[in-house]
């Protein structure tokens, strides 16, 4: 299997290329971003030594859907979506925050709580909820977008005292997170899901605020099966859940939680392999469309050719 592991392409007007964890990124003539997205894999803020088939254009493809089914709600950076595994859009200037939106007590919001806060981001939470529950509304809990380390918590209050995004911009922020939020959750729920948590990036480009990155896809989101939700909840049992939760739980089985002295574990064809389906699964779950997987001579040669062919048309 054709996997994407690193791309060195050189396109006309290119005038600048960034290596993201899993994403390159092409700017061309510093108005259009070309981005590949690879089939690296990251967890514990690693990257593993081997890629995963298709994983890109999974990602890439439910992001592609669901900015499409969104862009009547805030427009987007898309431009086009020439390869499974590649999209073309605005260069936009990127606030400096991202929006996280929560519907459920569930990950880093229920790691807070179990340690005994009841306000996150500002936010205040009631008392007696469990982990998983239903929030009593959707609570946006904002980062900072660092460039070096983790991102941080930081309230409403703190980005508009710091002149981090004006007032009348985070509104808008707001209004569009709560909207998408809310299309997102529709959407999950006509494939028997639940939209759990997920996480918005915008950007500005000539005065307007557009959406930008990926949105909605198991990488940016927490998604949790809805049949037997109940059920779980009031037996105390794990959820059931659909993102890349999985290669976590196998690394960890195997001794790896990114910390000092420790050591990728092998990862066999089998295992890659395994990832590689789970990833398919994902997606034909979330968009209820079939994956189908591209009939190419040479994963990258066929990028290369439908990128330069999409930026003559700009």
């Amino acid at each position: 299997m054709q996997a994407i592991k690193q791309t060195h392409f050189n396109f006309e007007g290119q005038t600048a290329y960034y290596k993201g964890k899993v994403r390159d990124v092409y700017t061309i003539a510093d108005k259009y971003l070309v981005m590949v997205v690879s089939d690296r894999i990251s967890a514990f803020d690693v990257v593993l030594p081997e890629p995963i088939p298709y994983k890109g254009q999974v990602l890439n493809q439910i992001a592609a859907t669901f900015l499409k089914a969104t862009s009547d709600i805030v427009p987007n950076w898309v431009v086009s979506v020439p390869d499974p595994s590649v999209t073309i859009g605005k260069m936009c200037e990127p606030f400096k925050v991202e929006m996280v939106i929560r519907g459920y007590l569930a990950g880093h919001a229920a790691r807070e709580y179990a340690a005994g806060k009841r306000t996150l981001c500002g936010v205040t939470l009631p008392e007696g909820l469990k982990e998983n529950d239903k929030l009593p509304d959707p609570i946006i809990t904002p980062t900072t977008k660092a460039s070096v380390g983790h991102d941080e918590d930081i309230s409403r209050e703190d980005i508009l005292a710091k002149g981090i995004v004006s007032e009348e911009d985070y509104i808008q922020l707001e209004r569009y997170t709560r909207a998408l939020f809310a299309r997102g959750t529709e959407i999950a729920a006509k494939r028997g899901l639940i939209l759990v948590d997920t996480k918005y990036e915008f950007g500005k480009a000539d005065g307007q605020i557009y959406l930008i990155d990926e949105i909605h896809t198991p990488d940016s989101s927490r998604y949790f099966y809805s049949e037997g939700y109940e059920e779980r909840q009031q037996k105390g049992e794990a959820q059931k859940q659909l993102s890349k939760e999985f290669v976590r739980k196998w690394l960890i089985e195997n001794g790896f939680q990114g910390k000092d002295g420790q050591v990728v574990p092998v990862m066999t064809p089998e295992i890659v392999n395994s990832i590689s389906e789970r990833y398919i699964e994902l997606y034909e779950q979330i968009t209820g469309e079939s994956f189908v997987k591209p009939d190419d001579e040479h994963v990258l040669q066929r990028v290369e050719k439908a990128v330069k062919k999409a930026l003559e048309t700009l």
